[in-house]
């Protein structure tokens, strides 16, 4: 048998490259393709965040808000902005929302847009706001095997668990809204909002927040606000209530007692008439104990409304700190218009 010489092997080394070539690069082609298919999240991420840094403000919202690593990429994947009145208005008008937007979240990838809320005694909202657009995209980010997992814990809970009356509401005003998906957000309220949770949701959401309970925190605080202006309102009007009968009923009694004088003045100018010392004494004594019964009651009517009517001025004040809070969450409403 004859041995090939070197420049025979080195040509048939090059034939075969030469024939199988195209079929290596055609395999490394696809391997490629493939592995960039199932990376193309983390690639896509990864072009969006290249060069990112964080405004500051958004960076305090992910710090307060204790996100994880994972968190917070899913967070800044969206560019963030916390944003004032009127560029907020641009970035997430929707006019088919009754009730004021605090934020919105484009998509995957798309954006995130948060309100800017200005007002001191409502610290808390922006930081729970974000927690909430964030949960947005964590939720897009779950495989369908999970979602249906999560799912039917969240329902289960919103079913069986849930006993705060204000989530429940929230809920509620989604199902009107058409195009919601509903335990989308179910999952975003739950996690940025209620404080005790089944402990399969609380482990889940673990994957977002190092302290959750600190996010609740927020939620109660802000939301607070608005309980406590409204408890002292109806807390008012059943006062006012309770005063209006009083008065009412003094009223009544007043005018009783006034026909009574009259009547009694009538019959002492009778007896005046008629000579009757003794019944025209009589009469004087009944009549000036009815004026001094009539003047008691009348200056307690009078103290009652005074009370009435300071009542009226401190539950009036409430009423308007309480619409001022509405006002500071609502970025539809025009700022007022000052005079030249």
């Amino acid at each position: 048998m004859m041995a090939l010489t070197p420049a025979r092997c080195y040509n048939t080394h090059m034939k075969w490259l030469r024939k199988y070539w195209p079929y290596f690069v055609l395999v490394v082609l696809l391997a490629l393709n493939a592995t960039i298919w199932v990376k193309r999240e983390a690639v896509a991420d990864w072009w969006r965040l290249r060069n990112y840094t964080p405004p500051a403000n958004v960076a305090q919202l992910a710090g307060d808000d204790d996100m994880t690593d994972y968190a917070k990429h899913l967070f800044y994947i969206n560019h963030p902005l916390l944003e004032g009145k009127n560029d907020f208005n641009g970035n997430c008008a929707d006019k088919g929302v009754d009730t004021a937007v605090l934020g919105c979240y484009h998509g995957n990838r798309q954006g995130i847009y948060i309100y800017a809320v200005t007002d001191a005694r409502l610290q808390g909202v922006e930081q729970v706001t974000a927690a909430h657009e964030m949960l947005h995209q964590a939720y897009d980010r779950l495989s369908s095997n999970e979602r249906s997992y999560i799912d039917s814990l969240l329902e289960d809970f919103y079913k069986n668990g849930l006993t705060d009356d204000s989530i429940k509401s929230k809920i509620d005003s989604y199902k009107s809204q058409a195009g919601v998906d509903l335990v989308n957000e179910m999952h975003s309220i739950f996690g940025s909002e209620v404080r005790n949770l089944p402990p399969k949701l609380e482990t889940y959401y673990q994957r977002y927040f190092t302290d959750r309970a600190k996010l609740a925190s927020y939620s109660e605080s802000y939301r607070a606000e608005f309980t406590r202006r409204q408890d002292l309102v109806k807390q008012y009007d059943a006062q006012l209530d309770n005063l209006k009968a009083q008065i009412n009923a003094n009223k009544a009694t007043l005018q009783v007692e006034m026909n009574q004088l009259k009547a009694q003045e009538s019959e002492i100018n009778g007896d005046a008439g008629a000579h009757d010392q003794a019944k025209y004494d009589a009469d004087i004594q009944s009549y000036n104990a009815l004026v001094v019964t009539y003047n008691a009651l009348l200056t307690v009517t009078k103290q009652m409304i005074d009370q009435h009517n300071q009542i009226v001025d401190q539950r009036n004040n409430i009423a308007v700190q309480e619409q001022q809070l509405q006002e500071a969450l609502d970025s539809r409403l025009d700022s007022p218009v000052t005079q030249q």
